[in-house]
């Protein structure tokens, strides 16, 4: 029993150091999922993560946002301004879509996605005025404020009504139009058809098209 005892105490340590490199490891690979400057989930593990809410059925909508006039603030005020200004509204999307069980992540430049479960049409109008209202408000920065508004682009989703490539790419042609309209948010209730031109894949006119900045 003595050597039994003696066995297991010898082992306890040994353990307790695998499960602290364990969760160690398991922290380093999160942190290399998130984007460094918002702490938000980057490109694939949000697609990851949205894939599999939209998979347990039910409504859901999916967001894509753009910053309005954030070339702008780039050239006018500095790099520093800018990125600045992509960590506020990346903080505050995500604090967003953590009070509604959602997930958020940045796609990349000043382009962000959210999915947010449990909706109603009614209740996602109400909600995307909310998030307008936050995005909005001054970021401050050296200083002084630096006006920030953004346009918001959903799609709304029921069982079925499409995959999430589908989703994301009705979103951002409906964040398109509200861009076009100086801003504020739009939904798209039809899935089926596309309303902006398409290259590789894309919406005519974003990154990786015809090499326009959206």
């Amino acid at each position: 029993m003595s050597h039994t005892m003696t066995a297991l105490s010898a082992a306890l340590p040994l353990a307790s150091g695998w499960s602290v490199h364990s969760l160690w490891m398991r922290r380093r690979i999160e942190t290399a999922r998130r984007d460094p400057l918002t702490g938000l989930w980057t490109r694939d593990p949000f697609e990851e993560r949205a894939r599999k809410s939209l998979a347990r059925g039910s409504q859901r909508a999916v967001l894509v946002l753009d910053l309005d006039r954030f070339k702008v603030i780039n050239d006018t005020l500095g790099h520093a301004a800018g990125d600045t200004v992509i960590r506020e509204t990346g903080q505050r999307l995500g604090r967003w879509a953590e009070e509604h069980a959602g997930v958020a992540g940045r796609l990349g430049g000043d382009e962000f996605a959210a999915l947010i479960p449990g909706y109603g049409i009614d209740k996602l109008r109400a909600d995307l005025f909310m998030l307008t209202g936050r995005l909005d408000q001054p970021v401050p920065f050296d200083g002084r404020p630096i006006e920030v508004s953004a346009s918001i682009g959903a799609a709304y989703y029921r069982t079925g009504t499409g995959d999430l490539s589908t989703l994301l790419r009705r979103a951002d042609e409906q964040m398109y139009r509200a861009k076009q309209r100086g801003g504020g948010w739009r939904i798209a209730h039809r899935l089926s058809v596309p309303e902006v031109g398409t290259v590789n894949g894309r919406r005519d006119g974003r990154r990786g098209t015809n090499g326009v900045a959206a």
